[in-house]
């Protein structure tokens, strides 16, 4: 019969890989690679050991048998499939409405010159990024914080942890702020993906992924934004913004997050899928 996982453990398991991910970059460091080079050098080992002691840690801890389907990777194809189809969605859907209003307002003038090297580099971090922190924050940390707290804090607790782990201690504190906030809402609309999706995991990666992906490939090859647009509303990071801390990302996460609330409730009460248990 196992015991569950602990705070310590909790705490120490992402600490020992963020320890790794820091270690490899001073070791890039002393290679002599240039600092832009640093973390693409340590992030796919740090990746990896995610993927080899994230199971073991279910199985050991968790005393889960099947750890990949618990954690919403493994799943039917066209269950992940759709779910993919639905985050990546709900991307467009917020990503969509930003650039027309920065184009309509004068913000940002269209520039249509994306490169198939731009594109590509585009899917790659989508992906990556989508994959790697929804295994890691939708995955493992809400599915641990549920053992101490339940899943509906927990799901909050991991938006929570989503935000301050992203923070940027470079900016000043408005914006400081304003990303934090806009962190928090899209740790809880992608918590709420999954939770709509009934377990799997590929519709919190689409819409993450679509975010990173898709907001990369607008910047570099399609919205030219002035330099003078005010952050609170496109957000902090200058000549380039993260619209997730202006307040247009606030109202569009916002909203996305009411519409996934409803649909599960609805889909609860119909019986369709008894997803308040599914997740984490």
């Amino acid at each position: 019969m196992r015991s569950g996982p602990t705070w310590l453990g909790t705490v120490l398991y992402p600490l020992a890989l963020v320890s790794l991910f820091l270690g490899l970059q001073l070791f890039a460091r002393a290679l002599g690679l240039p600092d832009t080079a640093w973390p693409l050098f340590a992030a796919p080992w740090a990746l990896l050991a995610l993927l080899l002691t994230l199971p073991w840690r279910l199985r050991r801890v968790w005393g889960e048998p099947a750890p990949w389907r618990r954690l919403g990777v493994v799943v039917p194809v066209g269950a992940a499939l759709r779910a993919l189809l639905r985050g990546l969605g709900g991307a467009a859907l917020l990503l969509g409405p930003i650039s027309v209003l920065l184009l309509w307002s004068g913000l940002a003038r269209w520039q249509p010159a994306l490169s198939g090297a731009q594109l590509a580099n585009a899917l790659a971090l989508g992906l990556g990024v989508g994959f790697a922190e929804e295994l890691l924050f939708r995955g493992w940390l809400w599915g641990e914080l549920a053992d101490h707290l339940g899943a509906g804090r927990s799901a909050l607790a991991q938006a929570a942890v989503f935000s301050l782990v992203h923070a940027r201690p470079d900016l000043r504190a408005a914006g400081l702020l304003g990303l934090l906030v806009g962190l928090g809402l899209l740790g809880l609309a992608l918590a709420l993906r999954r939770w709509v999706d009934g377990g799997p995991l590929w519709g919190a990666v689409g819409l993450h992924g679509g975010l990173v992906g898709g907001w990369f490939a607008l910047q570099q090859g399609a919205l030219a934004i002035r330099a003078d647009a005010p952050p609170w509303l496109v957000g902090p990071g200058g000549a380039n913004p993260n619209p997730v801390g202006g307040a247009l990302g606030w109202l569009g996460l916002a909203g996305l997050s009411v519409l996934l609330a409803r649909a599960r409730r609805q889909a609860v009460a119909r019986g369709i899928t008894d997803n308040a248990r599914s997740c984490p």
